[in-house]
């Protein structure tokens, strides 16, 4: 026969207090005495009771105590970049401290099963699933459906380095000033055929060399953003191509296409350092020399020491300090305030795969 567990009465009886008075002590609000809670919590750890039902409190406080993050992509892909995976470590991380845990959604383009009574083309989750606040990661470019499921439920929207969203508010990177001193770099050593590869302009998973229509197309801001840099900066490039996503052997891929020939780029700049570190691979597997033959940047700042001996110049962002900054606006949000926008500046990070042109 099952052992009854412990209850809250349970609790209150052995520690001499109410039933209510032991709850507050549990959820850390309203007027009670250090002393006090400090007994209730020893009653309950002699008991070893956990703590009130999470489902009472969440009913009783109208908050789910979760977070919905909606994903621009599969989570397999999204977790193999590094980028996605250390601004989710600093928001999860500051979530935590807050109490409050995350809920990994994908968007209604990757959704396979509608919900009777949602908009159509909205995934299921963001139409049912419990939480407090939506966090759109990495230029997730929802549907609008999607949108519609969340301002349909009240649910607060906060916008990570994609369009804004009416009445909600944005986290931007300053990334369209960093291609500007990307930019300006390579035409301070002399480079003036340059090449870029992207990433990708809408979610056909398109890779190749883009046409004038193709680039007319363009979907996603943060591609728009930084490709205005380069201009900005100096450079118009030769060559745009666009990857299917931000992995290093799309980034080889690209590479190879872009110096097979005889008229190669003297330099290319990559839209991640992913791309960038799979166009080093390339240039050297193509019998090139890094930075004699080709220049090669990238951008994000992340650490690549298996490229051996090259450091990627590169623009830094502050991944963790990302995601911290998203977690703040949530705890901002849970307490009834409506946080501004608010856009990180980048720093450009001179390495070892910029240096000019031969002959220069």
């Amino acid at each position: 026969m099952p052992v009854a567990r412990p209850t809250l009465a349970d609790v209150a009886r052995s520690a001499g207090v109410s039933v209510s008075t032991a709850s507050l002590a549990f959820s850390g609000a309203g007027p009670i005495a250090e002393s006090t809670r400090a007994r209730v919590l020893a009653a309950a750890a002699q008991l070893d009771y956990a703590g009130p039902n999470p489902l009472g409190r969440q009913l009783r406080s109208g908050r789910s105590g979760i977070v919905g993050v909606l994903l621009g992509g599969v989570l397999g892909r999204s977790f193999r970049e590094p980028v996605a995976a250390q601004t989710l470590d600093g928001l999860v991380s500051t979530l935590a401290e807050l109490g409050l845990g995350v809920l990994l959604l994908p968007s209604g383009r990757d959704a396979r099963t509608p919900v009777a009574g949602a908009p159509v083309g909205a995934a299921p989750l963001t139409a049912t699933a419990a939480m407090d606040v939506a966090v759109l990661l990495w230029g997730a470019n929802p549907t609008d459906e999607d949108l519609l499921a969340l301002e349909r439920r009240d649910i607060p929207v906060i916008n990570v380095e994609g369009p804004p969203v009416a009445g909600n508010a944005t986290v931007s990177i300053n990334d369209r000033d960093g291609f500007a001193q990307l930019a300006e770099h390579l035409v301070s050593l002399g480079h003036s055929r340059v090449a870029t590869v992207t990433l990708p302009f809408d979610r056909t998973k398109t890779s190749g060399l883009a046409s004038a229509a193709r680039l007319e197309a363009i979907e996603l801001d943060l591609v728009r953003r930084r490709l205005e840099g380069l201009r900005h900066g100096g450079i118009e490039p030769v060559a745009v191509y666009e990857a299917a996503g931000s992995q290093v052997e799309q980034g080889v891929e690209a590479g190879k296409t872009l110096l097979a020939g005889p008229d190669r780029p003297t330099a290319i700049v990559a839209q991640s350092d992913a791309l960038a570190a799979g166009v080093v691979i390339a240039a050297r597997e193509l019998g090139l020399e890094v930075p004699g033959d080709v220049s090669v940047t990238g951008f994000d700042g992340i650490d690549l020491p298996w490229l051996g001996g090259d450091v990627l110049t590169t623009v830094a962002q502050p991944l963790g300090e990302k995601g911290t900054v998203v977690g703040r606006m949530v705890e901002a949000l849970l307490a009834g305030e409506r946080p501004a926008s608010v856009t990180i500046d980048v720093a450009l990070r001179i390495g070892t795969t910029t240096a000019p042109p031969r002959g220069a």
